[in-house]
């Protein structure tokens, strides 16, 4: 976006950060002590943006993954196919250009793993954004409009399949 991060101080790249990156991890990283909708409003939060300006995109975002009548839920009692889908809303809720994601599927079973990786497509792809995947997965990979493989930190192919 034009914008050159190792210019910036501490703190204004975290607050870039907030407002351009989303993060989907392999633990789901939700945060225990709130429902699944606070863990998607969070990332609103943290950019000052007010819960109520932000509910109705939370609540039509969960309801495009199968999950708003789990917005009260909080995540101990959701299968690992229903964190992960959280947690990809909750990367996605304030629309951030880059979306980067460290093995997604990874503790999903096949079936699961499948409709997570459709769902992402169809999320990132329809805002027109970026994914950034890590994976070890070849499947998961061939997927991908490019793949970039590292082998001891270095680029050893770079391709589109």
């Amino acid at each position: 976006g034009g914008v050159n991060l190792a210019d910036m101080k501490e703190p204004a790249r975290t607050q870039w950060r907030r407002q351009q990156i989303g993060f989907i991890y392999q633990f789901f990283n939700l945060i225990p002590t709130l429902t699944v909708l606070e863990n998607v409003l969070l990332p609103l939060e943290l950019n000052g943006i007010s819960e109520g300006v932000g509910r109705k995109d939370a609540l039509n975002l969960l309801q495009e993954v199968g999950l708003q009548d789990r917005a009260n839920t909080f995540p101990d009692r959701l299968s690992g196919g229903e964190q992960q889908r959280v947690a990809i809303v909750r990367a996605l809720i304030h629309e951030p250009r880059l979306v980067l994601a460290d093995e997604p599927t990874g503790n999903l079973d096949a079936t699961t793993g499948e409709q997570i990786l459709d769902l992402l497509d169809r999320l990132i792809r329809k805002k027109g954004h970026t994914l950034i995947m890590v994976t070890h997965s070849a499947e998961v990979a061939s997927r991908a409009d490019r793949v970039v493989r590292l082998v001891g930190g270095k680029i050893e192919a770079d391709q589109s399949p």
